[in-house]
């Protein structure tokens, strides 16, 4: 697909593509993270229903390992790797994919008098890194299976004050 492709579907001109987001490999990490950040939504509802600490884990977990946009943001993951001109583009989305995440918690943990073992920022970064790591894993070809992972086990919020 080229930027002249993407521009006519989207009622553009090629230079416009350009201009907003650089080149086309940009547009595809903003694209792949908007995605990423729309599921993010969707998962905070499932996790808003869970009537505990231990559910809220095993169902975002879950949730989030199903998510239909983590395959294209590993793809945007590798070029950044790849291209270094889009590394600020990929670091600026997962910095704002780890404030919604800090968002979120925060405002449920109070609203729950939950606590976690760990600052909020450290669980949320904690939580995605271990959640993109997995997909990346799983798409460079690492046997294995979702079951394989402990997802869940990255998360340190739980109900009862924290004793120790």
């Amino acid at each position: 697909m080229s930027v002249a492709d993407i521009a006519n579907a989207a009622g553009a001109f090629p230079n416009q593509v350009t201009y907003y987001f650089g080149s086309k490999d940009s547009l595809l990490v903003h694209a792949a993270f908007l995605g990423l950040l729309h599921d993010a939504r969707r998962i905070e509802r499932i996790g808003r229903q869970a009537p505990d600490a231990a559910t809220f884990r095993r169902n975002i977990a879950r949730a989030v390992l199903a998510m239909p946009s983590l395959p294209s943001v590993t793809r945007a993951l590798a070029a950044g790797i790849s291209k270094p001109d889009l590394a600020p583009v990929v670091d600026r989305h997962l910095q704002l994919l780890f404030r919604q995440s800090e968002r979120f918690a925060s405002q449920l943990i109070d609203s729950r008098g939950w606590r976690t073992r760990r600052p909020l920022n450290v669980e949320a970064r904690t939580f995605w890194s271990t959640a993109l790591g997995a997909v990346l894993l799983a798409r460079a070809g690492a046997h294995g299976t979702n079951a394989d992972l402990d997802l869940a086990g990255a998360l340190t919020i739980h109900d009862e004050p924290d004793h120790g």
